[in-house]
């Protein structure tokens, strides 16, 4: 004899849809934070069930200038593919400090974009 035990349902197709509508209409912390209130449930049950239901929008982090945050292994890929760099290459370069990084390759894009102005003008 099996025995057969049934999946606890943690929000009904009623708070499903609600859940949903509401932080669609405003996608913002303060939401989820109601959300969590009103239904009952912790902040990170409501992210993680609106993430299931494909809606939920992570924070973006920026830095403290406003930009938004670049990993080091981006960075070096981006540089790498400007040098035309090997795999290994490119993977030394994630050794690099990352200011040095982002320094060199804010660099190597100006010098490129400076390179095509002529071009640009001359085509006018």
């Amino acid at each position: 004899m099996t025995a057969t035990t049934t999946k606890a349902v943690n929000y009904t197709p009623e708070q499903t849809v609600e859940m949903v509508s509401t932080y669609v209409a405003n996608p913002t912390q303060s939401t989820v934070e109601t959300l969590a209130l009103n239904m009952g449930k912790t902040v990170r049950s409501v992210i993680a069930k609106l993430s299931r239901e494909k809606v939920y929008v992570a924070k973006v982090y920026t830095t403290k200038t406003g930009e938004t945050v670049a990993k080091k292994d981006d960075l070096a890929d981006k540089l790498g593919a400007i040098v035309e760099g090997t795999e290994a290459e490119i993977e030394s370069l994630t050794k690099v400090n990352k200011t040095m990084l982002k320094k060199l390759l804010d660099a190597f894009e100006a010098y490129e974009a400076q390179k095509r102005e002529p071009q640009i003008r001359d085509n006018y």
